[in-house]
C-alpha cells in the first residue's frame, strides 16, 4: 500500500506564500506598518491591518491615507479591489498565515527599552496562534528580543517554533520622506529563529521586496538595525562636535564640511544641526547600549554620541542669546520665531524633534516663542502644546530673532532674511544668501 506523506507546515505555508493565497496580517498601521501593508496588497495578497486605534483602522478601511510615504491612489486602489481589511480585534490572527509586527519600541525616561507594545501584541497573538503560521517582528529593538521576549510568549501556546510555527526578525528600514528608496526597493534584512523559519520568512519577503538579505539569526538581524542607526548617530555627533569647536575658533563649519566632502573617497557627508530627531537615531543606539551592560560591556561611542547630540539644543539657545546680545537685546522678553518643528525636511513628523527642546529651553529662559511649520502646524509632545503661526511679513519682522530649526522647501528663506531683524540658521537653509543678518550654527 502506497504511503501518503503529509506536507509539512513549512512547505504548506511556503506554497501559499508563493501562490499569494496566504493571508497576511500587519499589526500597527503607522509609519512602518501602513506602507508595508500597501506593498503586500499591491502584489495580490489579502492583508488585514490590526491596530488598537479604531480611528486608524477605520481610515485605512475607507482608503483614507495619513502617511506621507503612501500614495493616496495606491491605498484607494487596493481597498477598492477588496485586498485590505482592518480590525482592532486580535481574534482575526487565527485566520492569518503571516503576522508582521510593526509597533513602537520607545525608551523610558532612563533610556531603557520599553517593550510593552511588543510584549502586549505578542501575548495577544499567542492566544490565537495555530500551526503553520509565521510571526515576524519589524520593530527596532535590542539583539535578543525575538528569541528572549517573543519566543517564550508564543511557545506558551503549546506550539514549537521551527516546527509548528515560524519566527523571524526583519528590521524596518523606512526613511520617511525619501522619494528614491521606499519599502519596495530598500534591501530587506531577514533573520530567522532557526533555518526553517528563515526559509519561510525569506520566501515571504521576496514576494514584494526587490532584494532580500538573509542573515544567520534573528539576533544578527536585530544587531544590523541598531548598528545602522548607531553609525548615523555617531557620525552626526562628530559633525556636531566639530560645529561646537568651529564656533569657538571662529571658523565656518559649513565651509569646512563642504570642502571636506569634495574628497572622492574615504569620507561620507554628515551635517550638524540643532540635535537629532525621529524615532530611530535618538533612540535606537541606546537599545544596544542597554543590552551591552548585560555582557559587562561599555559602548563608549554610543554614550558619547548621545551626550553630544542631546546638548545641541542648549548650544542653539546659547547662540541665540549671543545673537540677541549683539543687538543689545536680552533673551528674556525677546520674541523668537522658530521656522520648523518637524524633525526632518518636508515631513509631517515631529517625534523627538530637537526643535521641541529648543522651544522649551527658550520658554524657560523667558523668551516669547512661536513657530511656523506648514508640515506640522500643531505640536503636542514632551510638554509642548502649541499651534503654529502664519509666516507673514508682520510675523517675520515682529520677531527679534528667527531660528531656522528645520529646512523645508516651501519656505522662501531669501524673503525671510530680507524682512527679518536677525536669523540664526541651524540647518544652512540660507546657503547662497549673503546677509549680515544671518548667523550660522
Amino acid at each position: 500500500m502506497e504511503q501518503v506523506v503529509q506536507e509539512s507546515y513549512a512547505a504548506a505555508l511556503i506554497r501559499r506564500i508563493e501562490d499569494h493565497t496566504a493571508r497576511i496580517g500587519v499589526v500597527g498601521l503607522g509609519y512602518v506598518g501602513l506602507p508595508f501593508l500597501v506593498e503586500k496588497a499591491k502584489v495580490g495578497f489579502h492583508v488585514t491591518g490590526i491596530d488598537r486605534n479604531p480611528q486608524r483602522a477605520e481610515m485605512v478601511a475607507r482608503g483614507q491615507n495619513y502617511i506621507g510615504d503612501v500614495r493616496d491612489e495606491d491605498l484607494r486602489d487596493i481597498v477598492e479591489q477588496g485586498l485590505v481589511s482592518t480590525t482592532t480585534d486580535f481574534a482575526v490572527v487565527a485566520d492569518l498565515d503571516v503576522i508582521v509586527i510593526c509597533v513602537p519600541t520607545p525608551l523610558d525616561i532612563n533610556l531603557s527599552p520599553d517593550l510593552s507594545y511588543v510584549q502586549g501584541v505578542t501575548a495577544e497573538i499567542a492566544k490565537y496562534l495555530r500551526p503553520g503560521q509565521l510571526v515576524s517582528l519589524e520593530s527596532t529593538t535590542y539583539p535578543g528580543t525575538t528569541e528572549e521576549v517573543m519566543k517564550p510568549l508564543l511557545e506558551a501556546s503549546g506550539l514549537r517554533v521551527g516546527e509548528e510555527f515560524f519566527l523571524a526578525h526583519s528590521p524596518e528600514r523606512v526613511d520617511p520622506g525619501n522619494a528614491r528608496y521606499t519599502t519596495k526597493n530598500t534591501n530587506k534584512v531577514v533573520g530567522g529563529h532557526d533555518p526553517v523559519s528563515l526559509e519561510v520568512a525569506v520566501t515571504f519577503y521576496r514576494q514584494a521586496i526587490e532584494h532580500v538579505v538573509p542573515v544567520s539569526s534573528a539576533k544578527a538581524a536585530e544587531m544590523v538595525k541598531v548598528y545602522e542607526n548607531t553609525f548615523r548617530a555617531v557620525n552626526i555627533a562628530l559633525a556636531n562636535e566639530i560645529a561646537l569647536l568651529c564656533d569657538r575658533m571662529g571658523i565656518n563649519v559649513w565651509e569646512v564640511l563642504d570642502a571636506a566632502f569634495t574628497k572622492p573617497f574615504g569620507i561620507m557627508p554628515f551635517y550638524p544641526g540643532p540635535g537629532v530627531g525621529g524615532h530611530c537615531i535618538p533612540l535606537d543606539p541606546h537599545y544596544l547600549e542597554w543590552k551591552a551592560r548585560e555582557y559587562n560591556f561599555q559602548t563608549h561611542f554610543i554614550a558619547l554620541a548621545g551626550e553630544t547630540n542631546r546638548k545641541m539644543p542648549e548650544f542653539v539657545v546659547d547662540k541665540a542669546a549671543r545673537v540677541l546680545n549683539a543687538a543689545r537685546k536680552p533673551l528674556n522678553g525677546s520674541k523668537v520665531l522658530l521656522l520648523g518643528m518637524a524633525y526632518k525636511s518636508d515631513l509631517d513628523d515631529y517625534r523627538e524633534s530637537p526643535a521641541i527642546e529648543v522651544y522649551k529651553l527658550l520658554q524657560r529662559a523667558g523668551a516669547e516663542v512661536s513657530f511656523h511649520d506648514t508640515w506640522t502646524p500643531e505640536v503636542n509632545e514632551h510638554g509642548v502644546h502649541a499651534t503654529g503661526v502664519d509666516l507673514t511679513d508682520e510675523t517675520i519682522h515682529g520677531a527679534d530673532l528667527i531660528i531656522i530649526t528645520t529646512k523645508h522647501s516651501d519656505v522662501d528663506y531669501a524673503g525671510v532674511v530680507q524682512k527679518a531683524q536677525a536669523v540664526l540658521d541651524t540647518r544652512y537653509a540660507t546657503r547662497g544668501i549673503a546677509s549680515e543678518k544671518v548667523t550660522l550654527l
